[in-house]
């Protein structure tokens, strides 16, 4: 069961984002999805490290202010290997939208470090890496 919980927990995260048919991003699901004092690591184009508070923000105001919108992202593949209340999932992704009036599309790589608490399976860290155009 363990790995059906993984999946549907990495599931709710990429669909939190998602904006399509003009639907408001579910970004407030990541408070509960990431346990407290996550951390959220971007290698590129610029090395970030966020806490959930400073992930959160930027990702709200660019859907809220018209820039971004028809956004979706989803993993295509994966591995997942659990060793007791502790999981690691390696995986690509793509995505797409329109920001600032031009469609785009990209990939990438996440990685997800996961830990099983008494509500369950969450995310105790994740890192990406997008695909360079």
């Amino acid at each position: 069961m363990s790995k059906a919980e993984i999946d549907a927990v990495t599931a709710e995260f990429f669909g939190s984002f998602d904006n399509r048919g003009g639907k408001a991003a579910g970004l407030e699901r990541i408070r509960r999805l990431v346990i407290p004092g996550g951390v959220i690591v971007m290698t590129g184009p610029q090395f970030t490290v966020y806490t959930v508070e400073e992930f959160i923000e930027p990702r709200r105001r660019l859907p809220a202010d018209g820039r971004l919108v028809e956004f979706s992202e989803w993993e295509t593949s994966e591995r997942t290997e659990i060793a007791g209340d502790i999981a690691s999932r390696f995986g690509e992704y793509r995505k797409s939208g329109i920001l600032d009036g031009e469609p785009f599309e990209g990939g990438g790589t996440k990685t997800i470090q996961f830990v099983r608490t008494a509500e369950g399976w969450r995310i105790a860290a994740f890192a990406w890496y997008d695909d360079q155009p």
